[in-house]
């Protein structure tokens, strides 16, 4: 990586968990014993791309809602809350990279285990990039 400062998937985490912890508790891993409802930030499957004087890295990255009940509403809710905050994550983030683009591609809530249990999966195409 040229030009110094943090690694583009670990900032890029960092950020979004920050933007869904306005929400919801946020993790950047599978938590062992966490309260619901809950979210983690899956970490970004990224490839390089640039040009003349940038360093850019575009991809995919997933985020997890856990939350029981009878049925899946408040999951909804709080779905439609944490793609707020996504979409408004914009400009600067750490080690001088910056959120070009971020844009929800596809949701998903299915049962999760037994009993109560459910997930909402949200995949986010994302592209990032620093000047070097």
């Amino acid at each position: 990586m040229s030009g110094g400062g943090s690694d583009p998937a670990t900032a890029l985490q960092a950020a979004l968990v920050a933007a869904v912890g306005t929400v919801v508790t946020t993790f950047d891993a599978p938590p062992v014993r966490a309260a619901l409802p809950h979210a983690v930030v899956e970490d970004a499957v990224l490839a390089r791309w640039g040009g003349a004087g940038i360093d850019g890295r575009e991809g995919r990255v997933r985020i997890m809602l856990h939350d029981a009940g009878e049925r899946p509403v408040r999951l909804r809710t709080l779905a439609a809350q944490v793609e707020e905050a996504i979409a408004a994550l914009s400009g600067a983030i750490d080690g001088g990279w910056r959120v070009v683009a971020l844009r929800l591609v596809r949701t998903r809530i299915v049962k999760s285990g037994g009993g109560d249990r459910w997930a909402a999966t949200g995949e986010f195409a994302v592209k990032i990039y620093r000047e070097i």
